[in-house]
């Protein structure tokens, strides 16, 4: 495994020779008034009030506790096997790496998801899911969109970094295709202005390295997501596989991960291994049905070629997909 990994990162060295090191959103500024707004509008009230992102799925809840039995019952079933180990989940106060992007709905509420800070040239790249952060596309209103790195307690020890207008990398493909027939592109990208205090989001909370295609099965798998309503974020040990869906409103191959306890606002939490200095991630909560109908069962879109595509596109400030019509 640590050879295909290494192989993966070398590969990608001759594509990151060709991305710009600086660019116009690399500079970091004195002072940010867009993040002293947000760090006064997110204060402890409104971060512990925000609610899990609405993915119209609501089997996958904090109140859910066995698998679907609905909409999903034409497919294998979204849950534990018989007799399968699902390793516990625990709280705990999270890693700089990740964190949570907060924002409100066309209503005002609250909104959550998870994400994590991956190493990127600009320095100002956050990772997540793509039903996180698809209603940002091209110059749609933020709504207050934000990323707060290792978030807990109402606390933001790293300060509130905005997302940059236009700053938001969602594959077309998930943008035509939907939630259920994209599955297989439910990932994206954030740039992020610096903070408050003007510094770049990796460096100061530092990053995880992106990997790509390194195939379904990873061990030890590290997933860290951030439930909604909770004080602190959720880790867990495990292994991810390869599952083959067999519904075909929502085909695909995805990792597969089991882990308690990963209801809503762990989308976007990332699936990390180890990796030289720290982490890499190979893939988020999200992909086949959404991370999954149940809290034992987790689920990413696979990290492919398409992944990287979009990862040249963020650092490189090309401009966005967005909805068609």
């Amino acid at each position: 495994m640590v050879r295909a990994a290494l192989a993966v990162a070398v590969a990608m060295l001759p594509c990151a020779a060709l991305v710009p090191v600086a660019s116009a959103h690399s500079v970091a500024p004195p002072v940010n008034p867009v993040a002293q707004r947000l760090d006064a509008y997110w204060n402890p009230a409104r971060l512990t009030a925000a609610l899990p992102v609405d993915t119209g799925l609501d089997k996958d809840s904090v109140y859910s506790t066995a698998p679907d039995t609905g909409a999903a019952a034409s497919s294998a079933v979204d849950g534990p096997m018989p007799g399968e180990f699902i390793p516990p989940s625990h709280s705990f106060d999270g890693i700089p790496q990740t964190g949570t992007f907060f924002w409100t709905d066309t209503s005002g509420t609250g909104r959550t998801c998870s994400g994590s800070v991956v190493r990127s040239p600009g320095h100002d790249l956050v990772l997540s899911a793509g039903h996180c952060l698809r209603g940002y596309s091209g110059a749609s209103p933020r709504r207050n969109l934000a990323f707060v790195p290792q978030y807990h307690d109402g606390l933001k020890p790293f300060g509130v970094f905005p997302v940059r207008v236009n700053g938001v990398y969602v594959p077309q493909q998930y943008y035509d295709l939907k939630e259920h027939a994209g599955a297989q592109y439910d990932y994206g990208f954030a740039v992020t202005e610096p903070n408050q205090d003007g510094k770049l989001v990796q460096d100061a909370a530092g990053a995880v390295q992106l990997l790509t295609d390194t195939g379904y099965h990873h061990a030890p798998v590290r997933l860290i997501g951030y439930p909604g309503g909770a004080d602190k974020p959720l880790e867990c040990w495990s292994r991810t596989t390869r599952y083959d869906s067999d519904d075909p409103d929502e085909p695909g191959s995805y990792p597969r991960i089991a882990c308690d306890a990963f209801v809503d606002g762990t989308s976007g939490g990332p699936m990390l291994v180890p990796w030289k200095g720290g982490w890499a991630v190979v893939g988020v909560i999200g992909g086949f049905h959404t991370g999954g109908y149940t809290p034992q069962i987790s689920y990413s879109a696979y990290f492919g070629k398409s992944v990287g595509q979009l990862y040249g596109d963020a650092v490189t400030g090309a401009p966005p997909a967005g909805p068609s019509s």
